[in-house]
């Protein structure tokens, strides 16, 4: 399974603009994992990468902060074809507006459900009410964060919990940005995964302390970043 880091304030290869936010594309299930914070550049770089919107089918976006949603109007106008899964806690003036400028929107609440086959949402977890998915393969769970405001334990084991099967990836925001030493590592311990990508506001020290564990199964995810796993 291939993953495109299409946005991130995270460098990954030249030639990509560097910014605030998190998006990446998994062409296997044609889907879009949030948009970052600028559509003009998220164009660019998806671009840059040989990903056309316009074949895109469907977009997860995780919650509501403007560094996971500021390219959503861009996507739109590339491919109002499009189905968007959004938590209820995004605005309700905006997911009226996407109804009216998108092809279907799924609204998600609290529960943990299907929304693809071998797809799942965690549903809404506090405390800002954010989304993560899951992805069932073969070789294990692959877990896809944009903030990981509820933390990435309590989203791991969520996932755990409902699909009962070992996870095999974890990528995305982890929201250690500013965590104490201390605090990286008890997560750290509790990590229960073969390969991991700490990135966008997982921060710099707690990237390098999960290197460091990780060692060869970390892999980087950078904006620009292809990401290719047996599965």
């Amino acid at each position: 399974m291939t993953f495109n880091i299409l946005f991130n304030n995270v460098r990954g290869e030249k030639g990509y603009q560097t910014l605030w936010g998190f998006s990446c594309y998994i062409p296997e299930l044609n889907l879009l994992f949030d948009t970052g914070s600028n559509g003009r550049f998220l164009l660019k770089n998806a671009k840059r990468m040989g990903i056309d919107f316009k074949k895109v089918k469907y977009l997860f976006i995780s919650h509501s902060h403007w560094d996971h949603i500021g390219g959503i109007d861009t996507v739109i106008e590339e491919n109002p074809n499009i189905t968007i899964f959004v938590p209820s806690s995004l605005s309700k003036h905006l997911i009226k507006d996407l109804k009216t400028l998108a092809k279907e929107v799924i609204i998600i609440n609290d529960k943990f459900s299907e929304i693809l086959p071998n797809v799942y949402t965690t549903g809404i977890m506090p405390p800002i009410e954010e989304q993560s998915m899951a992805i069932n393969t073969p070789n294990g769970l692959i877990i896809i964060t944009g903030c990981g405001h509820s933390g990435i334990i309590n989203i791991q084991n969520r996932i755990k919990e409902n699909l009962n099967k070992e996870i095999y990836y974890i990528l995305g925001g982890f929201h250690l940005l500013r965590s104490s030493n201390e605090e990286i590592e008890k997560v750290i311990q509790n990590l229960d995964t073969k390969f991991i990508s700490p990135t966008h506001c997982t921060g710099e020290k707690a990237i390098k302390m999960i290197k460091t564990k990780f060692q060869d199964n970390f892999i980087k995810a950078g904006v620009g970043n292809i990401i290719n796993l047996e599965i």
